[in-house]
């Protein structure tokens, strides 16, 4: 590994690319069905459309981390998930797992997205997405959570890592100008997630109040601004404090954590080539 260059966990190939463009392509569906569907088509007017995409979502997850665990090995290097990389993903993750009942949701008080956009940062979108969708599920398994939101959680959890690792300046960006960086990062994706979970469920109170739940098959801009006065009302006292919160934990802890993680990346020589040499037979004596 070169000096300065940032060790990668997971290199993405090109059957991993397409296995993640798909699933995101489908969980764009997922989400935004009820803005996206025409108003004569039967989508719209359909009462099914949350449960088909919420049985959809766990198959096509299991095939982007199987896709991204059996990418070719290269120049030397071990394919995809190897131990080392397995290792670190079952550390992260408990640890996540373990931060997220911290809060449970209080007043948005959410720790976990913290370690997962410094994750993603430091060991890049491959295993930034895996690592966010098995923190998810496994906090969901510790917490009770288990339900068909698990699968839309999972996956916003992923994009929220994923997006971590695709900043710019992994290599050279370093310092307080890093810190900034992620910590207004971590702000806008901890309020962007709260208001993707919310057209998961905001579909289900169609009816319950008319001036902010979903009506089938109404024009877009009405739904749309049903939508807003719905996250306004409901979520948005959670989301801000969430990104307060990811703000703080970011500018205080965010520099001790990098150099950890990296450090831990380093040792762990996720980019050393694997060679295997022969033994020669000594003489005797």
């Amino acid at each position: 590994m070169t000096a300065g260059r940032q060790a990668r966990a997971v290199r993405l190939g090109p059957r991993s690319i397409a296995a993640l463009v798909l699933v995101s392509a489908i969980g764009v569906a997922a989400f935004g069905w009820p803005l996206l569907a025409g108003s004569a088509s039967g989508l719209a007017h359909s009462q099914d459309a949350p449960w088909l995409f919420a049985a959809l979502l766990p198959m096509l997850l299991a095939v982007v981390l199987a896709t991204i665990g059996d990418t070719p090995a290269t120049a030397g290097r071990s394919a995809g998930l190897d131990a080392k990389a397995i290792a670190m993903l079952g550390v992260l993750a408990a640890a996540g797992a373990a931060l997220r009942p911290l809060g449970a949701g209080t007043a948005g008080v959410e720790p976990m997205f913290f370690l997962m956009v410094l994750s993603g940062r430091v060991l890049g979108p491959g295993f930034g997405f895996v690592l966010g969708s098995v923190s998810m599920f496994a906090s969901a398994l510790l917490t009770g959570g288990v339900g068909p939101w698990m699968p839309f959680q999972m996956l916003s959890m992923g994009w929220v890592s994923m997006g971590a690792g695709l900043l710019p300046g992994a290599d050279r960006l370093r310092g307080r100008r890093e810190l900034a960086l992620l910590a207004a990062y971590g702000a806008v994706s901890a309020v962007l997630y709260g208001l993707v979970m919310n057209l998961q469920g905001w579909p289900y109170i169609a009816g319950m109040a008319s001036g902010v739940s979903f009506v089938p098959g109404d024009p877009l801009d009405q739904n749309l601004a049903r939508y807003v006065a719905y996250c306004l009302a409901t979520s948005l006292g959670w989301d801000l404090p969430r990104a307060l919160v990811t703000v703080v934990l970011t500018c205080t802890l965010g520099g001790t954590v990098l150099k950890a993680l990296r450090r831990a990346t380093r040792r762990a020589a996720f980019d050393v080539p694997v060679s295997f040499e022969e033994k020669r037979p000594t003489a005797a004596g």
